[in-house]
This record gives structure tokens, C-alpha cells and sequence, in this order.
């Protein structure tokens, strides 16, 4: 990229930077100060703790990539650079088992099951969810703290600090630990994919027939409850469409071995991966009431 281009780059993701930090910082401090006022805390609102603030860490750990890319002495030292790489990863895997866990709770909520082991897992969801949080830090641990003993070629490039200006440094080929780098991230990105698909269709699925039905019956008004149905249903579409897109930026990272070969693609993958926890913050914020008020609260002029 020209210095021009670099600049809009930097630009639009402080913007992207900005919003998450602010969004996800809400969240979390509505949230937390609610279970401090009332000493007690639904799941749904215990998960949106945990959501938010990982996600609050993530784009913190991406705006220290970034800033390495301009400033190498940053991650002057390998071991330095694979920690940081290590906490990215533990915080990335680990917030996608969080918003998971958050649509495997609405979709058991709503949608009704009569199999007994559905039905039991209904009556019980709440219980689980601070093992299932608590599991999800676990399983990301295991599918990211191995990156500390990983060494790709690209780490040794980034510890000399000459990687943009040494073209003897670019990587052009593959080594296996990136073999190991991608599998690591891999594993832990895919289940949470899947459960999210597989649930968020069926929230969807299960809406959409549920709206079908009410619209049969509300010939003369509209019914309030038929757009909260709507605005759940684009809000998961939402989220898919987001998900699906922060997974594939993030496959492209870890793809990339040249640092300033694959700038457009780094570039690119990191706004991409950036948008999703900030926008998906901002539609958590819209469609769930309690945050939506106290969002409207704090913005209500003083009267005097």
C-alpha cells in the first residue's frame, strides 16, 4: 500500500478500534454494575460478561499487531512476539465459545423440544453455563498456549525488527510449525463455528415459523411482538454473516508469511476481523432491552 492508502487503513481501524472498545466496555459495565446492585446475575447477562470482555482484550491485542506492523521494536524478541500471539489466540478462540454459548442459550430457551435429553438440557442450561464458560477457557488454552512452543519462520523474521525492509527476510514458503500455527487455530475456531450455525439456524427457523403464524392471526394491527421477532431474526443473520467473515480474515492471517507481500491482504483481514466484535457489540446492544435502555438513559439530555 502507498502511504495514502496505509493511512485510511489506520484511520478506518482506529474507528473499527474505537467502537469495540466502547460497545464491549458497555456491555460489560452494565452488566457487571446490574449483578453488583442486585447480587445476582441471569446466565444470559453472565455470558455477556464474559463476551464482552474478551472481546474488550482482542481488539486490544489487534491494536498491537497493527502498531508492530509500523513499529517493530515492539516485538523486538521472538519469545515476546509467541506470547503475544498465544493471548490473541487464547482471547479469540475463547470469545467465539462466549457468543456461542450465548445463541445455544436463546436457541434452547425458545424453541420448544419435547426429546427428553433436549428437555433436560432446557431445564438445566442455566446451571451449566458458568461450567460451559468456564470449559470454554479451558479448551482455549489447549487449543492456543501450545503456540508458545511454535516457532514459525515468521517469528524469527519479526524478532530481527527488519522484516519491512530486508527483503532477504520475507518468508516465501511454509515450514510444518505453520502447518501446526493453522491447525491450532483451526481446532479451535471450528466447533464453535458449527454450534453456532447449527443453532442460529434453528433460532432463525423457529422465529421465522413463529412470525408466520402471528401475522395469520393480526389482520387489523401490527403486532410488537412480530418486529421483535424480525429484529432477532436479522440481528442472528447478522451475526452469522459477521462470524463467517471474522473466520476467514482470520484463516487469511494465518496464512500470510510475507509481511509486506500480503499487505493488502493483512490490511483487509484485520478490518474484517476488527468489524466483528465491534458491530456484533453494537447489535447486542440494540436488540437486548436492558442495554438498550441504559444506552438511552445515559444519552438523555440533563433537564434542569
Amino acid at each position: 500500500l502507498n502511504p495514502a492508502g496505509r493511512f485510511y487503513f489506520i484511520v478506518i481501524r482506529s474507528l473499527v478500534f474505537v467502537l469495540g472498545f466502547m460497545g464491549n466496555g458497555f456491555i460489560t459495565a452494565v452488566n457487571s454494575i446490574n449483578w453488583i446492585k442486585s447480587k445476582r446475575i441471569s446466565a444470559a447477562d453472565m455470558i455477556l460478561i464474559f463476551l464482552s470482555t474478551s472481546r474488550f482484550i482482542l481488539q486490544v491485542t489487534v491494536m498491537m499487531y497493527i502498531h508492530s506492523l509500523y513499529f517493530t521494536d515492539v516485538f523486538k524478541l521472538a519469545s515476546v512476539y509467541k506470547t503475544f500471539g498465544a493471548i490473541w489466540m487464547f482471547v479469540n478462540h475463547a470469545s467465539l465459545w462466549f457468543s456461542t454459548w450465548l445463541y445455544v442459550l436463546y436457541c434452547v430457551k425458545i424453541i420448544n423440544v419435547t426429546q427428553w435429553l433436549l428437555l433436560q438440557i432446557k431445564l438445566r442450561i442455566t446451571a451449566m453455563i458458568p461450567w460451559l464458560l468456564l470449559g470454554s477457557l479451558l479448551i482455549s488454552s489447549v487449543t492456543s498456549f501450545p503456540l508458545l512452543w511454535i516457532t514459525p519462520n515468521t517469528y524469527l523474521c519479526r524478532s530481527t525488527g527488519n522484516c519491512g525492509n530486508n527483503s532477504t527476510a520475507h518468508i516465501s514458503g511454509w515450514d510444518s510449525s505453520h502447518l501446526y500455527l493453522l491447525l491450532l487455530y483451526f481446532t479451535g475456531c471450528f466447533f464453535p463455528l458449527v454450534l453456532s450455525m447449527i443453532t442460529s439456524g434453528l433460532l432463525i427457523n423457529s422465529l421465522w415459523k413463529h412470525t408466520k403464524k402471528m401475522q395469520c392471526y393480526v389482520d387489523s394491527f401490527r403486532d410488537p411482538l412480530i418486529d421483535v421477532h424480525l429484529i432477532a431474526i436479522k440481528s442472528i443473520i447478522s451475526f452469522l454473516i459477521l462470524y463467517i467473515s471474522s473466520f476467514v480474515a482470520q484463516i487469511l492471517l494465518t496464512l500470510s508469511t510475507s509481511q509486506s507481500k500480503d499487505f493488502v491482504k493483512v490490511a483487509v483481514s484485520l478490518v474484517v476481523t476488527g468489524a466483528y466484535p465491534s458491530i456484533h457489540s453494537i447489535i447486542l446492544i440494540i436488540v437486548n432491552s436492558k442495554l438498550k435502555l441504559a444506552f438511552l438513559f445515559l444519552n438523555l439530555p440533563n433537564i434542569s
